[in-house]
């Protein structure tokens, strides 16, 4: 499990750091300021998440359910809010017209992350 959430973490950091300078650097010039700020939200969630990943591999035992849950919901949380900001911000440049459809995404995603801390919470306060 342990090995697992250090490999997604990794992903999820390495992407983190090409979206963060892709914003950065190429987006700065294509889309809205406020845009730009639902960009480097997503980073920015995306990155903390990426840490507690990281603390939580650090925490792993084999078959420690809440664990694993932690890390379901981190992850879907990576996916669903920071991804759906991404959608949003570029929604400018990539002509989405599915955008209704994307925001009520990233509240989804915001409830797993608060889950994923709770399942952390748990698994911590049952450790001796």
């Amino acid at each position: 499990m342990s090995r697992r959430i250090i490999l997604t973490a990794s992903l999820f950091g390495a992407i983190a750091v090409m979206f963060g300078a892709f914003g950065a650097h190429s987006l700065k010039n294509a889309v809205s300021a406020g845009s730009i700020e639902i960009w480097a939200k997503g980073v920015e969630y995306q990155f903390y998440h990426t840490l507690a990943l990281l603390f939580l591999s650090q925490f792993a035992v084999d078959n420690d359910k809440l664990v694993k849950w932690s890390y379901i919901c981190f992850s879907l949380g990576i996916v669903l809010f920071s991804g759906s900001l991404y959608l949003l911000a570029t929604r400018e440049i990539l002509n989405i017209g599915f955008v209704n459809y994307i925001g009520p995404i990233t509240p989804i995603g915001g409830l797993c992350f608060i889950l994923g801390w709770a399942f952390l919470f748990v698994a911590a306060s049952k450790r001796k």
